[in-house]
């Protein structure tokens, strides 16, 4: 079967759409990667959800809700932490260890995976616990149920995607491209705060 060709004003349309983007990100760095960051934290709490509840009728259970206030923490999360925190992160590692270090393709990894993603991953925890209204002692009930898998977890999932980026993607896409590698982090990581 022949695959249907878009028109011409369509594939404009999405260069307008990502010229329009990188004017922004220009103009704008951190409130650009902020709100994209806050768009994506909510787009992969909702693919949580909706996976959650594909699984449920799958097994013959109820359909639920979609659970917006949920949504709205992450978009909050995005926002506030994960959009500036990433780009003065990635800023930073480029003056500690720009690209003319022998070693800094090493050295930028682990400090990636063992200093930014053990303390990134518990401002996550903290931060969505007050956002969730609850106490110290779910906050450390959570810590000691899913923290430690959910760092093996990032380990695992994020260390290439994290070679790749913090290597190899200009400074200025850094923060967008683990965006969309976190779409589908933020949904693992919503199914397993459970």
């Amino acid at each position: 079967m022949p695959v249907e060709s878009r028109p011409v004003r369509d594939a404009f349309l999405h260069f307008r759409l990502l010229q329009q983007y990188l004017v922004l990100l220009k103009k704008y760095p951190i409130l650009t990667k902020s709100v994209t960051s806050g768009i994506l934290s909510a787009l992969g709490n909702l693919l949580s959800q909706i996976l959650e509840a594909r699984k449920k009728l799958k097994h013959g259970g109820p359909l639920g809700e979609i659970d917006t206030a949920g949504a709205a923490r992450y978009a909050i999360y995005g926002l506030i932490i994960t959009g500036p925190v990433s780009h003065y992160f990635y800023q930073l590692m480029e003056l500690w260890m720009p690209a003319t270090d022998p070693y800094c393709i090493v050295k930028r990894l682990l400090v990636d995976r063992l200093i930014f993603a053990p303390g990134f991953l518990l401002i996550f925890y903290f931060v969505m616990n007050i956002l969730e209204a609850k106490g110290l002692n779910e906050f450390e009930k959570k810590m000691r149920g899913s923290y430690w898998t959910a760092l093996k977890m990032n380990w695992k999932v994020w260390t290439p995607f994290q070679f790749i980026n913090i290597n190899f993607v200009p400074v200025q896409f850094r923060v967008l491209f683990s965006n969309f590698i976190a779409l589908f982090w933020y949904a693992y990581l919503a199914s397993v705060r459970k």
